[in-house]
C-alpha cells in the first residue's frame, strides 16, 4: 500500500460543511487502493472522556470517486445528527488493510494496542455562521464580458480626441474608438435576446487609458463613457431585463495620475499618503519601469503604483468606494483585478461589509492558479476559472492525449474547492487578457464549438467574451480588444453563429443537469479521443459526446433520447445509434 499517496485533513476541500446538515468528506489515495471505508459517529457517543468504553462508529463504504492523473479522489457526504463528527478511515489494497487517523496509519493490532489513545479526525461543531454560502443566482447565470471602449459607440458627443472610425480590424494599444455606456444600454435588448443574464464590465471609472485599469477617480465614471447617472441607468435597465451587473474592482493599484499618488510624488515622505503606497526609496524617481524596486507597482508598470492594502486607512478608503458603488449603482458583484495580491485582511473586511449590504452579493477574484487560500468562506465566493480553460484547451493542443487525460484534468479543476464554490466558479475560455477562442483553436470553427459545448455543460457559471457569439477573431492584447462588428451583425452576416450560440445558451438555461456539480466519465466509446461524460441532476441526466478523432465514430444512444444540441451528427432521437462526424458535438437528454 502506497501510504505516501494518501492524504486527508479536517480543513479546506477535504472536510467541510456543504450546509448546516451536510458534512462533505474527501480523501485522496493512489490507484492501488481498492476500497475505502469511513467509520464515523458522534465524538461523545462513549461518554465525555470515554472512560473504559471504547468509541465505535458506523462503518460505511465510500463509493463515489473521481480519477486524477496520479490519485483517486474518494468522496462522501455525512449527516451528523448532533452537528459534530469523529471519524477515521479503513483502507484496503488487495489483502492488506490499514487504518488512517489524524496522526498516521495503523494496522488493526496497532490500533487496538492497550493504552493507545487514538487520534481521530474531528469536526467539532457545524456552526451555521461558519458554513460557506455562495450566491445561488450565479449558477443560473450566463455571463457576458464587455470591454466598454470596444463594444458599442452610442453617443459620439463623448468621443475622445483622436477617436478612430468604428471598424472591425486589428487595434493598437493606445487606440480609442468611442465605446461608451450609452452603447451598452442600447444593446441590452440584443443581450437579452441572446440569453445573457449577467454582464461583467471591465473598468468604467475615470482613467486616461482605453482599458481603464489605471484609475484616477474611483467615484466618477470616465467622461468618455458617460456619467454616474448613465451607469445607474444601465444597471436599472439591465435589472429590468433580468440581467445582473458586475463591475471591475481595480484596488491593487491606482493610476499614476491619481491625486493621492501625485501628492506622494510632490511631498515625498511627508505626504499623508506616503504609507498608502509601497515606496522603498525616497525621493521617488520617475521615467522608467520599477524593476529596480524603488516602489512596487502592478507588474513593473510605473503608471500603476501599488496600493498598500495592509494599511487600515487604505482598507477604509476602498471599503468606502465599494459602499458607494453598491449604494449609488445597485451593482450585484465585483471582480477583483489582480485578486491574489491585495491583502487577505482587506478581502475579509470586504466580505463582511458587502454581505451585510446585499447577502447575495458576488465576490469574484482574478486568480489564475490554485486559489484555495482565498476560498475558505471569508473572502471571495469564487475565482475566474482559468485552470478549466487550460484543461479544455490542452486536450486539443496535445494531439497524443486520450480521453482519460481530459477526465483527469477536468476532475482536478473540480476537486480543488468546496462544492458550493464549484457551483459559482466563473468559467471562461477567453477574455481581454488572452487571445480569443477562435485564435486559440487556429480558426477551426468546429473545435471552437466543441470547446464552447464543454463550457456550457460544466458546473459553475459560463462567461462569453463580447463577440464570441459571432466567432470574433483576435490574437493577444490589444488584438483581442477589437471593435464589435455591428455592421456584419446587423446585415445578417453573422446569423449562423448567433443562432448556434443562442442554442447553447438556451440549452444551458433550460436544462438543470448542465448546471449540476455532479458528473461522471463512463468512457463508453472505444475510440480514445472521443470525450464522453454524463451530467446528473435530480431532474434527469444528459450525455455529452465530442468526437476529436480524425474519422467519424458511431455513438450509441438510448431509444427516445432527446437531442439537445448537435453539430455534425447524423442520427435522430429515435435511433439507437448514429454517426458523429470528426470534430462533432452531440448532447442528449438520456
Amino acid at each position: 500500500m502506497n501510504l505516501g499517496a494518501i492524504y486527508h485533513r479536517t480543513s479546506d476541500q477535504y472536510c467541510y460543511c456543504l450546509d448546516t446538515d451536510s458534512l462533505v468528506i474527501n480523501i485522496k489515495t493512489g490507484y492501488d487502493i481498492d476500497h475505502v471505508y469511513i467509520i464515523h459517529g458522534d465524538p461523545y457517543e462513549a461518554g465525555i472522556m470515554g472512560g473504559c468504553e471504547r468509541w465505535s462508529g458506523r462503518r460505511e463504504e465510500i463509493c463515489f470517486k473521481k480519477s486524477l492523473k496520479d490519485h483517486i479522489w474518494w468522496t462522501t457526504t455525512l449527516f451528523p445528527e448532533y452537528k459534530r463528527c469523529k471519524y477515521y478511515f479503513e483502507l484496503h489494497c488487495g489483502v492488506e488493510c490499514m487504518y488512517y487517523f489524524e496522526d498516521g496509519f495503523y494496522t488493526e493490532d496497532e490500533m487496538n494496542q492497550d493504552g493507545k489513545a487514538l487520534s481521530y479526525f474531528i469536526m467539532p461543531w457545524m456552526n451555521p455562521c461558519d458554513v460557506f454560502t455562495t450566491p445561488s443566482w450565479v449558477n443560473d447565470t450566463v455571463w457576458y464580458q464587455i470591454f466598454p471602449e470596444r463594444f458599442c459607440n452610442g453617443d459620439h458627443s463623448l468621443d475622445p480626441d483622436g477617436v478612430l472610425d468604428w471598424e472591425y480590424k486589428e487595434t493598437g494599444f493606445r487606440d480609442f474608438y468611442g465605446g461608451d455606456i450609452k452603447g451598452i444600454r442600447d444593446k441590452i435588448p440584443y443581450l437579452k435576446d441572446l440569453g445573457i443574464t449577467g454582464i461583467y464590465l471591465n473598468p468604467v471609472f475615470e482613467s486616461k487609458s482605453n482599458h481603464k485599469y489605471n484609475t484616477r477617480d474611483y467615484k466618477k465614471v470616465d467622461s468618455h463613457f458617460g456619467t454616474n447617472d448613465d451607469l445607474r441607468a444601465l444597471v436599472d435597465e439591465a435589472h429590468a431585463a433580468g440581467i445582473r451587473v458586475m463591475l471591475d474592482a481595480v484596488f491593487n493599484h491606482t493610476g499614476s495620475d491619481h491625486p493621492m499618488w501625485i501628492d506622494v510624488l510632490e511631498n515625498g515622505e511627508k505626504s499623508r499618503y506616503a504609507s498608502w503606497y509601497m515606496v522603498n526609496k525616497w525621493p521617488i524617481e520617475t521615467g522608467r519601469d520599477t524593476r529596480d524596486g524603488r516602489f512596487y507597482s502592478f507588474a513593473f508598470a510605473e503608471h500603476m503604483p501599488k496600493l498598500n492594502t495592509s494599511n487600515p486607512e487604505v482598507v477604509d478608503y476602498l471599503l468606502d468606494i465599494i459602499r458607494f458603488w453598491i449604494d449609488t449603482f445597485d451593482i450585484d458583484g465585483l471582480r477583483f483585478d489582480v485578486g491574489n495580491e491585495v491583502s487577505h485582511s482587506f478581502l475579509r473586511a470586504v466580505r463582511y461589509m458587502t454581505k451585510r449590504m446585499k447577502d447575495d452579493f458576488y465576490l469574484l477574484g482574478e486568480i489564475w492558479h490554485d486559489s484555495v487560500n482565498w476560498l475558505r468562506g471569508d473572502e471571495y465566493d469564487a475565482v475566474m476559472n482559468y485552470p478549466l480553460a487550460s484543461a479544455i484547451s490542452d486536450f486539443w493542443i496535445y494531439k497524443d492525449r486520450d480521453r482519460r487525460s481530459f477526465e483527469y484534468d477536468i476532475n482536478r479543476c473540480f476537486t480543488m474547492y468546496y462544492s458550493q464554490v464549484n457551483d459559482v466558479l466563473f468559467n471562461l475560455l477567453d477574455s481581454h487578457d488572452t487571445n480569443r477562442l477562435l485564435d486559440k483553436v487556429h480558426g477551426d470553427i468546429d473545435v471552437f464549438y466543441q470547446q464552447l459545448a464543454i463550457l456550457f455543460t460544466m458546473p459553475g457559471s459560463p462567461c462569453i467574451y463580447y463577440g464570441t457569439e459571432v466567432a470574433m477573431e483576435g490574437g493577444f492584447d490589444p488584438d483581442c480588444r477589437r471593435c464589435m462588428p455591428w455592421d456584419q451583425i446587423d446585415s445578417g452576416l453573422r446569423d449562423a453563429e448567433l443562432s448556434t450560440m443562442k442554442a447553447l445558451i438556451a440549452m444551458r438555461k433550460s436544462t438543470p443537469a448542465c448546471k449540476s456539480r455532479n458528473f461522471h466519465f463512463p468512457n463508453d466509446i472505444k475510440e480514445k479521443r472521443v470525450i464522453s461524460y454524463l451530467k446528473l441532476d435530480e431532474s434527469g441526466t444528459i450525455a455529452v459526446y465530442l468526437n476529436c478523432e480524425e474519422d467519424d465514430v458511431t455513438i450509441p444512444i438510448s431509444a427516445g433520447s432527446e437531442v439537445l444540441f448537435a453539430r455534425k451528427w447524423d442520427g435522430s432521437d429515435k435511433d439507437e445509434t448514429g454517426v458523429l462526424g470528426s470534430k462533432g458535438v452531440l448532447i442528449v437528454r438520456v
